[in-house]
């Protein structure tokens, strides 16, 4: 008898399910929307109040620590977004109500005033904690019979996963820069609105992909997979549980604790304990008790098992180190950009520049054009309402960035938007993923520690480059932007080193009862690293004003450097460790 997993292979689109196209493209717009809005939220935020585009004229500190907040918690909701539908609702219901609280919250920010700022902010936190974590679960569970095909599968959706980055930080950068910040943000959210129809009426091609899973199903099998041969059940005690609602709850309160103060001038925490604020206090706290837990855990799995839990705590400390540096792309770098990149076109600078912004719009819309029409011929007669959906979203696409090459082609003289050097990251891993991951198959393929080393180290050679382009520059001269490209590259680079082999190597190293517990862990340290990047972000304009703008980058350069070599010194610790995991 064909299963349901069977059937989706009898409609295939380049060999793979055409649902996952339907998901490819589903991810692309969210994508597209949260990208879109992403790199507008500092310019917005710290834009004059008068102008031909006004923003909020906030200072830089304020500015980053909202965004720190904002980014940490992206990171924290979606632990609890996934047992919400691993418990409740499904997956595919989760993707759609996460999908329609973001759709809500890009419309909030598309109004003027700061209360549907704020509003449009709590929104996308909340919707991302159900889209997030679900869109992976409905494709790992398509794939749950057809592990050998699961690797490309997830390289076509992490390509359209940057596909949606690249066209959102570019079009709604565009716009929002060029004619006004709300455009910007609608337009987000329009996109965000026709991705969530078109996954909708595309559940016909889904069956029971995603439902809520009954719990009579769990045979003595799927208990066996869970704890392993080896292990017994290890369930959360009354303790556990109750440290962990307390950790939560101050994680969460130093987390609000910025946009608190800055908003309502209100602190969370009246109180300091020796120099440490009663925010950092309430941090350290939760950490400790976290860690305690974590380590009280572990006593209850055989030594093999604790040995690799620990490799992967060790592994999360280099992943906020990575993070805080790399994330700087989110606030300092684009402060910097703004503020002392040459960006002004004219000659035969803006000649070349139509040229090459032309080729990096059109190509891929065209790649992605044909691979609409191919899921539209394999898929008209089950689901043509969401075919007819895709087909407005790209025409709509196509409208858009046709309008901003021929506005820029008509002008004499333009500038580089801001926006545009973050779709660089996007670009860089478009292009470069697949020599990365062909690295990664070959005998060249380096022990885990030698990889985070190398993406620390990379990643800290693009702000060598900028502390390179800007030491010894005056106060007030703007510096080519070739320094920004070269530094964006190399961030891609270290990227592919580190980001996509951390969650595979939890998952290789926890037993599956403690996966989710871990790879909330995992997902802690990313947060934690957001929040510091945006932190140490907001001083770039008090370090200049102290030191210079180049001892800024510097700092960026330095410690990355010194993290990779500490982590690739202890690789025989954690190979160790890791007990013949690679």
């Amino acid at each position: 008898m064909q299963t349901q997993q069977d059937s989706f292979f009898d409609s295939k689109v380049l060999g793979h399910p055409s649902g996952l196209f339907v998901l490819f493209f589903t991810e692309m717009w969210e994508r597209f929307s949260f990208y879109g809005m992403r790199v507008l939220l500092i310019q917005f935020l710290t834009a004059a109040v008068i102008g031909s585009n006004p923003g909020y004229g906030w200072d830089v500190v304020d500015a980053t620590a909202i965004y720190g907040t904002y980014a940490m918690l992206l990171y924290v909701t979606p632990i609890f977004g996934g047992m919400i539908a691993d418990k409740y609702i499904g997956y595919r219901w989760a993707v759609v109500i996460g999908s329609i609280i973001m759709t809500l919250g890009h419309g909030f920010m598309a109004l003027n005033g700061i209360n549907f700022f704020y509003l449009g902010l709590i929104c996308l936190v909340l919707g991302t904690g159900f889209f997030k974590p679900n869109m992976t679960s409905i494709l790992s569970e398509m794939y749950k019979k057809f592990p050998e095909k699961k690797d490309g599968a997830y390289t076509i959706f992490y390509m359209g996963v940057n596909a949606g980055a690249f066209f959102g930080m570019m079009l709604c950068g565009y716009l929002a820069e060029k004619i006004g910040w709300h455009w910007g943000f609608g337009l987000a959210g329009i996109f965000m609105l026709l991705g969530t129809l078109q996954f909708w009426l595309a559940k016909p091609l889904f069956g029971k992909i995603g439902e809520v899973p009954s719990k009579s199903n769990q045979t003595e099998e799927t208990k066996a997979q869970l704890y392993g041969a080896d292990e017994k059940p290890n369930p959360f005690s009354k303790l556990d549980i109750v440290l962990i609602v307390i950790m939560t709850l101050f994680g969460l309160g130093y987390a609000l604790h910025d946009p608190i103060r800055i908003i309502g001038g209100i602190e969370i925490f009246p109180f300091s304990v020796g120099s440490l604020s009663g925010a950092n206090f309430a941090a350290i706290f939760a950490l400790v008790l976290f860690f305690f837990v974590v380590i009280k855990r572990m006593a209850g799995y055989t030594k093999v098992v604790r040995d690799r839990m620990i490799a992967v705590i060790i592994f999360a400390v280099f992943v906020v180190f990575f993070w805080m540096s790399f994330e700087q792309g989110a606030s300092s770098l684009v402060v910097f950009a703004r503020d002392n990149i040459d960006r002004s076109l004219e000659g035969t600078t803006k000649i070349i520049f139509d040229i090459v912004n032309g080729l990096l719009t059109i190509v891929p819309l065209l790649i992605i054009t044909y691979v609409l029409f191919l899921l539209n011929r394999r898929t008209w007669n089950k689901i043509p309402m969401s075919n007819v959906v895709l087909a407005v979203c790209f025409i709509g696409i196509w409208g858009v960035a046709l309008w901003m090459l021929n506005r820029e082609l008509r002008s004499e003289t333009s500038e580089i938007t801001v926006s545009f050097f973050s779709t660089l990251n996007s670009f860089f891993i478009i292009t470069l993923a697949s020599f990365v991951s062909k690295i990664w198959d070959s005998k060249y393929n380096p022990p885990a520690a030698f990889k985070y080393g190398l993406g620390l180290i990379i990643m800290a050679l693009g702000f060598g480059a900028l502390f390179l382009g800007t030491n010894g520059v005056a106060e007030g001269v703007r510096i080519s932007f070739i320094w920004l490209v070269v530094a964006y590259l190399f961030h891609t680079l270290g990227e592919l080193c580190l980001s996509p082999v951390g969650l595979s190597y939890v998952s290789k190293l926890v037993p599956a009862r403690m996966i989710a517990f871990m790879f909330g862990m995992w997902y802690l340290a990313i947060a934690i690293g957001n929040k510091l990047a945006a932190l140490l972000g907001g001083q770039i304009e008090n370090i200049t004003k102290e030191y210079s703008l180049s001892y800024f980058f510097l700092i960026f350069t330095v410690v990355p450097i010194v993290m990779g070599l500490l982590v690739m010194a202890l690789h025989p610790v954690l190979k160790k460790l890791m007990h013949g995991i690679r």
